[in-house]
């Protein structure tokens, strides 16, 4: 019952059950038009509830034995009244931790493309101007490369990202599309690592009484926390982007940060 709780505090997944019960079975396009979504939050949501859906020989979706139970619940008035209102701080925490309510508004991919765009661009000018050589999830001081060579690096680096995350939900998934949502995304996974070389240019003018060593075990990390940050983010980022489970999502950007890390031990950057 508690699970059956979880799942129903989102609105949209309701609304799914509700449909679905009423309605039997629904193509996903028809089921994308009625609730206004995107494809990628639609499939998010069709994901969250794969316990409790299924799909005919037509491709349509309709309710399993657990789903109409689901539903039951629904139409005998069973939930808690403050189900819809009640948040918890973990939940309130771990929603802004991730980001999802503004990942949630890329649902108009658009109009968030611009401001991906400048995250990458400042990104890119800090990278350069603190002379970091950006490796997606690490950076490296005191580079030799020109300036335009290091930007248009961080930049490239987000942009193979978004190209392996296409690669590999379609790979491992089969998803498909959606790629201006997904593009979106990843440019505002970005922010942390986007973040980091003003905070290296920053820390040791604000903190100017302590010793090379000191200021160095700082900046790791510094550096740290906002890998973290990013891995979470980009996982945020497939799930929007490409409508996956978080426990489906994170296996992609842990294998993106796991052939980071191969590729710079091979080119012996960790030495």
């Amino acid at each position: 019952m508690s699970k059956y709780y979880t799942l129903l505090r989102d609105p949209t997944r309701r609304k799914i059950i509700e449909i679905l019960g009423n309605q039997e079975k629904i193509g996903f396009k028809e089921l994308k038009e009625t609730l206004g979504l995107g494809v990628g939050t639609v499939y998010y949501h069709l994901d969250m509830l794969s316990d409790f859906i299924t799909q005919d020989k037509q491709r349509k979706y309709r309710l399993n034995d657990r789903g109409r139970a689901l539903y039951r619940i629904l139409k005998e008035g069973n939930i808690p009244a403050t189900l819809e209102i009640s948040e918890t701080f973990s939940h309130r925490l771990g929603r802004w931790l991730f980001l999802s309510p503004v990942f949630a508004k890329t649902v108009k991919p658009l109009r968030f493309l611009p401001f991906s765009l400048v995250i990458l661009l400042l990104g890119a000018y800090g990278s350069a101007y603190a002379k970091l050589d950006p490796a997606l999830f690490f950076y490296f001081p005191y580079s030799f490369r020109s300036f335009t060579t290091i930007a248009l690096l961080f930049v490239f680096n987000w942009l193979g990202l978004f190209l392996f995350a296409e690669f590999f939900s379609f790979l491992l998934y089969k998803r498909v599309g959606n790629e201006l949502q997904l593009l979106a995304c990843i440019g505002i996974a970005a922010i942390p690592m986007a973040a980091y070389p003003y905070i290296y240019l920053t820390i040791p003018t604000v903190l100017s009484n302590l010793d090379a060593m000191a200021l160095n075990t700082i900046m790791q990390g510094i550096l740290m926390v906002l890998q973290i940050w990013s891995l979470l983010l980009v996982s945020a980022a497939f799930c929007f982007g490409k409508g996956l489970r978080l426990d489906k999502a994170i296996i992609i950007s842990l294998t993106a940060v796991y052939i980071n890390m191969t590729v710079l031990f091979v080119l012996g950057r960790f030495s």
